[in-house]
């Protein structure tokens, strides 16, 4: 049986592809208390006892999650945890780690982007300039590839923030819906991210990068309101900035032309799916006991 090595397997993807991998592979999920990925050596232990067939890297730092880590501590700890595990490639067979469209430069989105865009600008974000820096070195390395996520949505992502799961649950708890300003987003829903993964982990690409999207765009206006018809109700959608920001998206030729034709969760079905886990979870009276959002 083929062992994988999740790191950030108590996180929004890294849980999603424990549950999802788990019985189908022998899947090693170590704790942040277990493995401590900012620290050389003990990524070395830990590879060499174990011997990963593969490692999926999700763990990951940014700053618009944690409002207490600095530009410092984005770049330190991305590129710390990246390059211990690169440094252990001895004792693995192939490491996918997931980028992000960021690291195309968030100053210079342009609509579906190819991977080919990479480099044409240097992002100047701590987040961005991370993920640029080991889609780069990933070039080069023969074991490692970068798998650039854009918009991943679904059950266990922090819905504090995350924009389609924070509308869900406002809509359950009867409050506005939001949107900072709008914009065309590319969606995946995650078990469509866990099935893809599944054919990465039984076959070699022959690219080292690839968008993982839908290559599709959606704007977060018609999202809501896709919430609201699922929901059967009609719920303010309060729009706090006119305009709209550069389209959030990405060219996925390159991954269709490799795993063949894909059949992709629509919003609307991700939308229902995620309703009904936070139907059953009980968070609208949650978040009207604690007035979290």
């Amino acid at each position: 049986m083929i062992k994988v090595m999740i790191s950030g397997g108590s996180g929004f993807i890294g849980k999603n592809l424990v549950e999802y991998l788990e019985g189908k592979y022998h899947v090693l999920y170590p704790s942040r208390k277990d493995l401590d990925l900012l620290n050389t050596e003990a990524v070395e232990n830990f590879m060499r006892k174990e011997k990963p067939d593969v490692v999926i890297h999700t763990a990951n730092q940014n700053t618009t999650r944690n409002k207490l880590a600095t530009p410092y501590d984005t770049i330190y700890n991305n590129l710390r945890m990246y390059f211990n595990l690169k440094r252990s490639c001895t004792y693995f067979r192939k490491m996918y780690y997931f980028g992000s469209g960021a690291e195309y430069d968030m100053r210079y989105y342009k609509p579906f982007m190819q991977e080919e865009y990479l480099g044409v600008h240097i992002p100047v974000d701590p987040y961005g300039f991370s993920k640029y820096i080991m889609a780069q070195d990933s070039l080069t390395s023969p074991k490692i590839y970068d798998l650039v996520l854009f918009g991943v949505y679904g059950k266990y992502e922090e819905y504090e923030r995350r924009f389609i799961s924070n509308n869900i649950c406002r809509n359950l708890a009867d409050k506005d819906m939001t949107i900072n300003k709008n914009v065309y987003f590319d969606y995946l829903y995650i078990d469509d991210l866990c099935s893809i993964m599944e054919w990465f982990i039984e076959n070699t690409p022959s690219y080292k990068r690839y968008n993982i999207c839908r290559g599709k765009k959606i704007d977060l206006l018609t999202l809501a309101e896709l919430i609201n018809s699922e929901l059967g109700k009609n719920v303010p959608i309060m729009i706090k900035e006119n305009g709209w920001k550069s389209d959030y998206t990405g060219n996925n030729k390159r991954l269709l032309d490799e795993i063949g034709n894909f059949l992709f969760t629509t919003e609307s079905e991700g939308i229902k799916k995620l309703i009904e886990f936070y139907r059953n979870e009980g968070f609208a009276k949650k978040i009207k006991e604690m007035r979290i959002i």
